[in-house]
């Protein structure tokens, strides 16, 4: 492409967002414009990167962050700022000729979907939005023209290694796992996990909550059904194998028996270099990865009955209709509460099933997904059940007496 291309970064201060403005800046000088950035509520953060970058437009969602945010950017009035979540959307919906969603979990659906109808291209580490609406999403995104380019590891990898165009010769895809800092866990050790043993991952540098759902492998159960809409496989065709040294991240089998893979080393900037660049190639600040210095690439099949995340993500794939919002939805809520010790590790995943099941016979739950606005609804009311879920529990917990 001849000129700039214009960036826009939606989650600019999470570890994506870094990743990727860490690349746009050690790139050659005029390859990138940054048009808009947005953040939670890291107004610091925000604001130092608008600076450094140049970005015309920030927004926070956060109203309580605003006043920091402009006491941070007085001295830069050419940097337009937009409070609220009305302007994170608003931000999104601004001309560029690229943008980054990796906005995490679902208060990111709304800001994606807008840059998808700019019908650019779209890079995105949302995978709850073809995990809340995989069948809008991908009409929309077919309707706007819009090129999507995975950014997860594992679904940047297949999309590196899949043949669009001979899709009828593709058997199935594997998507691989580190099995997370309790691969090696008994399951009754997992039973008092703490909040740093979750966290601690041994292979990738990632924000919270998604590390926590590598903990719990609910990361890839989500991954699974990203994958089915992505690259329109049935579930039967996207497999799992856990792969502790995070070396290839995904792989696709073709009907004469070839398997190609991806291979690298564990580092979110390689995907995001893949998919910034598009349909070319740039440099990217990553060890090179030495075949012969690797003693041994390890691979073996996902125990169900320790992480049954990946057990309960198929069976949603299955249901359909509302179940997959729910699983997003109850999962961010047990996550969070995990995070708060408010529930234990294995209650993560108990609480996304029961939710589920709770979600069947509630009668305030919407049984239509033909809009966005139903997405929505599902999502709220998820979370809501999930809540009450966990209040309950706890304060049962608080009220039964130790032994």
């Amino acid at each position: 492409m001849t000129g700039a291309r214009h960036i826009s970064v939606l989650g600019a201060t999470g570890s994506v967002g870094l990743a990727t403005l860490d690349l746009i800046e050690r790139a050659e000088p005029g390859r990138f414009e940054v048009v808009a950035l947005t953040a939670n509520r890291n107004a610091a953060g925000l604001a130092k990167l608008a600076i450094r970058h140049r970005a015309r437009f920030v927004a926070i969602a956060d109203p309580e962050a605003a006043e920091p945010l402009r006491e941070a950017l007085s001295a830069h009035p050419e940097i337009e700022i937009g409070v609220g979540a009305g302007a994170v959307a608003a931000a999104a919906a601004r001309p560029a000729d690229w943008t980054m969603a990796a906005i995490v979990g679902a208060a990111g659906l709304k800001p994606t979907l807008e840059a998808l109808r700019q019908g650019r291209a779209l890079a995105f580490a949302n995978k709850e939005c073809l995990v809340c609406a995989g069948a809008l999403f991908m009409r929309e995104a077919a309707a706007c023209g819009t090129r999507l380019l995975p950014v997860d590891s594992e679904h940047n990898a297949v999309f590196q290694v899949f043949d669009f165009e001979r899709r009828d010769a593709i058997r199935a895809i594997t998507l691989t796992a580190s099995g997370g800092p309790f691969r090696d866990w008994s399951l009754e050790r997992m039973r008092s996990a703490r909040r740093e043993d979750a966290l601690a991952h041994p292979t990738w540098e990632m924000g919270a909550k998604i590390t926590i759902d590598s903990a719990t492998m609910m990361n890839k159960g989500l991954e699974i059904i990203e994958a089915c809409w992505l690259f329109d496989l049935s579930p039967d065709r996207v497999e799992v194998v856990v792969h502790p040294q995070s070396i290839v991240h995904g792989m696709v089998e073709y009907n004469d028996g070839s398997v190609l893979a991806q291979l690298g080393s564990p580092d979110m900037r390689t995907p995001i270099a893949s998919a910034l660049a598009w349909p070319d190639r740039m440099q990217a600040p990553v060890a090179r990865m030495r075949l012969g210095e690797l003693a041994r690439l390890d691979f073996e099949a996902p125990d169900d009955v320790r992480f049954p995340a990946l057990r309960l993500a198929r069976s949603v794939i299955r249901a359909g209709g509302i179940a997959p919002a729910v699983m997003n939805a109850a999962n961010e809520i047990a996550v969070a509460a995990f995070l708060a010790g408010e529930i234990g590790f294995l209650d993560i995943v108990g609480s996304v099933e029961e939710v589920l099941e709770r979600s069947l016979v509630d009668a305030d739950m919407p049984r239509d997904v033909g809009s966005f606005d139903d997405v929505y609804a599902i999502d709220a009311r998820a979370r809501e059940l999930a809540r009450n879920l966990i209040e309950t529990r706890s304060t049962h917990t608080a009220r039964t007496p130790r032994t």
